[in-house]
């Protein structure tokens, strides 16, 4: 199973769902046309912290330059508690993007 610190460009951990990590933009945006392309009528973009940006950006090349007729059907934001490696708790944002045809 991808961890999503990796990422998942090129496959999904579940489903139609897109795991964004410290990977290159154009790595997710291929998994997101492709789950397209293999006739996936929605597919979720998901990421925590730092690579929120990036699947927004990813959600937006895919929409603009690949998957025309795609839409942005829903936005989900949350937080989500971890343990560090010290054993310390701390709160990470997280987002979903869903696009639509």
């Amino acid at each position: 199973m991808a961890n999503e610190e990796d990422g998942n460009a090129g496959g999904t951990v579940a489903e139609n769902i897109v795991l964004i990590g410290k990977k290159p933009q154009m790595n997710y945006v291929l998994a997101v046309v492709t789950q397209f392309n293999n006739g996936a009528r929605s597919v979720k973009i998901r990421a925590r912290g730092n690579a929120i940006s990036r699947a927004v950006d990813v959600a937006e090349i895919s929409r603009n330059r690949f998957v025309t007729d795609a839409r942005v059907n829903g936005i989900a934001i949350s937080s989500e508690e971890l343990s560090n490696e010290d054993g310390s708790r701390s709160k990470v944002s997280a987002i979903e993007i869903t696009l639509g045809r």
